[in-house]
C-alpha cells in the first residue's frame, strides 16, 4: 500500500519517535524509507539569536550536525533491514513544511510520517507547527506520532 514513506528527521527524541514507527509501517508493507533533514538556514538568520554575532562556520556545522543526523537515522533503518534512501537539503527560503511537502511530491511518496511536540498555546503561537502545515497542505496521508 505504501511503497515510499518520507520520514523528516532533526536528530530530537520526537523525531526518532516518528522514525521509528515510519520503520514498523515499512516493516509491515515491504517500503522504502527516505529520509530527510533540512538544514533551515533563513530562520537561523533571521531569528532573535542571529542578531548577535554568528560564528562565520555556523553553516558548515549546521551542515555536519544535518549529515551526522541523516547518518544514524540511516543506520537504525538499515538495522531494521529496511529499504533506505538520505537527502540533506539545505534551506535558504520558505517554511520547512513547504521543503518537505515538495520533496515529498518530488520523491513521489506515498505516505509523510513525521513526529509532532505537541506545543499549545503560545509555544505553538511562538514557534509555529511545520507538521500541522504539512498535515493541512500534504496531497498524500500524513502520519504524525507525538513526542514524549
Amino acid at each position: 500500500m505504501y511503497e515510499k514513506i518520507l520520514v523528516p528527521v532533526d536528530g530530537s527524541p520526537t523525531s526518532l519517535a516518528g522514525l521509528n514507527e515510519a520503520i514498523a509501517l515499512a516493516r509491515v508493507m515491504g517500503s522504502t524509507i527516505k529520509l530527510l533533514h533540512v538544514v533551515d538556514e533563513i530562520s537561523l538568520m533571521t531569528s532573535f539569536e542571529a542578531a548577535m554575532a554568528l560564528p562565520p562556520n555556523v553553516f558548515d556545522l549546521l551542515k555536519e550536525a544535518g549529515q551526522q543526523v541523516l547518518s544514524d537515522a540511516e543506520a537504525r533503518t538499515k538495522a531494521a533491514g529496511i529499504a533506505v534512501e538520505a537527502e540533506l537539503f539545505e534551506s535558504y527560503s520558505g517554511r520547512v513544511s513547504d521543503l518537505i511537502l515538495t520533496k515529498a511530491k518530488e520523491w513521489g511518496a506515498q505516505i509523510i510520517v513525521l513526529g509532532t511536540h505537541g506545543r499549545r498555546g503560545v509555544g505553538r503561537m511562538l514557534l509555529g507547527s511545520d507538521a500541522e502545515q504539512v498535515l493541512r497542505q500534504s496531497p498524500v496521508p500524513v502520519l504524525l506520532v507525538r513526542g514524549g
